[in-house]
C-alpha cells in the first residue's frame, strides 16, 4: 500500500466510533452504512436514517460526525457523506456537504 493509499479498515475503525446520539449505539453496529468507496483519496460514504423522522439534528450530527472522523483517517483528501431515507435527508446532505469557506485573502493596501 502506497503512502497515500486509503486503508479501508482504518476507515471502518473511525466509522465504529460513531455513535447515534438518540440511541447511544455506535452506526456500524446498526449496520447503517450503505456504501463505503473509497477511490484515490476521496472516501464516498451512503447510509440511511434509522427512521425517517428521526431528529433532524441528530441525523446532521451523526452526519457531520461520521466526516470529521474520516478525514482525519492518513490520505482521505476529501469525504462526502449522504444518508437517505430521512424526510430532510436532501438539507441535512446539503449542509454535511457544503464547502468550506475559503480564508479570507489580505487586501493590499491602497
Amino acid at each position: 500500500m502506497s503512502s497515500e493509499e486509503v486503508d479501508m479498515k482504518e476507515v471502518q475503525r473511525e466509522l465504529s466510533k460513531v455513535i447515534d446520539p438518540e440511541i447511544g449505539v455506535p452506526i456500524m453496529e446498526m449496520n447503517l452504512i450503505d456504501k463505503l468507496d473509497i477511490q484515490g483519496g476521496s472516501v464516498d460514504i451512503s447510509y440511511h436514517a434509522t427512521t425517517p423522522y428521526c431528529p433532524p439534528i441528530f441525523a446532521l450530527k451523526i452526519s457531520q460526525d461520521m466526516k470529521s472522523s474520516v478525514e482525519k483517517v492518513k490520505g482521505v483528501k476529501s469525504v462526502k457523506v449522504t444518508v437517505s431515507g430521512h424526510y430532510l435527508a436532501d438539507a441535512v446532505n446539503r449542509q454535511v456537504n457544503k464547502p468550506a469557506a475559503a480564508p479570507a485573502q489580505p487586501q493590499a493596501p491602497q
